[in-house]
């Protein structure tokens, strides 16, 4: 059978970024910039997300300047399931720096493709032995270099590799195609919001909105799905850009865990409290969610006055350039860490002052639109079950002549 072998046996080397003061803005074009934690957590890698540093101090450490084909990984993170996540660099920007807040994994070009390497970071034999080394507490958790190296992988020949590779781009292709489609769909939706906004001079609290704001809590679960019967409490990736995806939960096993006053129900507006930057504050609908879903205590179940607004339109509200603005100026929490919005600021958001008959307007324009969206996710998702099956099967073990 095809053997394993520490990931160390496969790399010229691991390299840790630097930490160096910064402005909070994006370094100018052809200026020095440091990376931030959120180029890695996205989905992709987002070269945009980084942070202006003097060109004194960057010449200091050019040679940790991020390259085409680079193998980046959360070194550290407020999120245990994020840290050990790697993004393989294809196209980068000159004059960015690596963060001290993550590696820089060097492949031996003898032995080990890079993007195959960026595939073996995300199998799931591989989180699962990332997630048993973690080390850190609640806030912060982190990754040992030893560990990365100490990291059992495939023994695969590089001329299998690159096949594996091809394999899984001619699925990424696929999926960029539809993602496309999506995309296109979103700005319409956003240009849908600013049309209905557009004369609106006033603003209100959000709160004027909203009877009041419930909060979850996070008992101990398993991380792995509630099946038929169980209960299941959310994670925070169960709140998406315009919809909500129940799969993103984690069993409840002990029945004294369970309350369910926290039970999700149909039509409830779930709420990020607490998530990454781009993330913290985002709200969906939850319109069919199956029933034992508990919220966590990084959830929150946002109850609308019916009388005033439409919770649908508030969920696109919260999408507005505006109001994210002012979500990201309220949220706290430290670099590298999970940014936390408190129900007074979420409360206190400006949003505009729509009539509920223009609100139910705009739901009513949006509903084919979110109809195609809601079938192209579930294309989405079934096309990466597909492809990270396929990967795994590649991976996995085979004979040895």
């Amino acid at each position: 059978m095809r053997g394993k072998v520490p990931l160390g046996d496969l790399l010229q080397k691991v390299e840790v970024g630097v930490a160096l003061a910064a402005q909070s803005q994006p370094p100018p074009e052809g200026e020095w910039g440091v990376l931030r934690l959120s180029a890695l957590t996205t989905g992709k890698f987002a070269s945009e997300q980084a942070k202006r540093v003097s060109a004194a101090d960057a010449s200091r450490r050019s040679g940790l300047e991020v390259r085409g084909n680079d193998v980046l990984v959360v070194r550290v993170n407020g999120s245990p399931s994020l840290v050990g996540s790697g993004r393989v660099v294809s196209e980068v920007p000159p004059r960015l720096l690596l963060s001290d807040l993550m590696f820089r994994l060097v492949p031996d070009p003898a032995k080990l493709d890079p993007k195959f390497l960026g595939l073996l970071l995300g199998s799931e034999g591989v989180r699962r032995q990332v997630k048993s080394v973690i080390r850190g507490t609640s806030g912060q958790f982190q990754l040992p270099q030893r560990e990365v190296k100490a990291l059992s992988v495939p023994d695969v020949p590089l001329a299998e590799q690159r096949q594996i590779v091809a394999a899984h781009a001619a699925f990424e292709r696929r999926i960029a195609a539809v993602e496309r489609v999506l995309q296109k769909l979103r700005v319409a939706e956003a240009a849908l919001v600013a049309r209905t906004t557009a004369g609106t001079q006033v603003r209100v609290k959000l709160g004027s909105w909203l009877r009041r704001i419930e909060a979850g809590k996070s008992p101990l679960a398993e991380d792995t799905p509630a099946g038929e019967g169980e209960w299941g409490v959310l994670k925070v990736s169960a709140v998406q850009r315009g919809w909500f995806d129940a799969v993103e939960n984690k069993v409840v096993r002990d029945p004294a865990l369970i309350n369910p006053r926290f039970e999700v129900r149909p039509g409830d507006l779930i709420m990020t409290r607490a998530n990454t930057e781009d993330l913290v504050g985002l709200a969906c609908v939850a319109h069919k969610p199956p029933s034992r879903l508990m919220l966590s205590d990084k959830t929150l179940r946002l109850v609308v006055d019916h009388s005033i607004a439409d919770p649908e339109f508030v969920e696109l509200v919260l999408t507005e350039p505006g109001v994210r603005r002012q979500v990201k100026a309220a949220a706290t929490g430290t670099s590298g860490s999970m940014k936390n919005i408190g129900q007074d600021s979420i409360q206190g958001l400006l949003v505009p002052d729509v009539s509920l008959d223009d609100q139910h307007r705009t739901v009513a324009v949006r509903a084919a639109s979110k109809a195609r969206m809601d079938s192209l996710r579930k294309q989405l998702v079934k096309l990466r079950a597909i492809q990270q099956g396929m990967v795994e099967d590649l991976l996995g073990p085979r004979p040895v002549s």
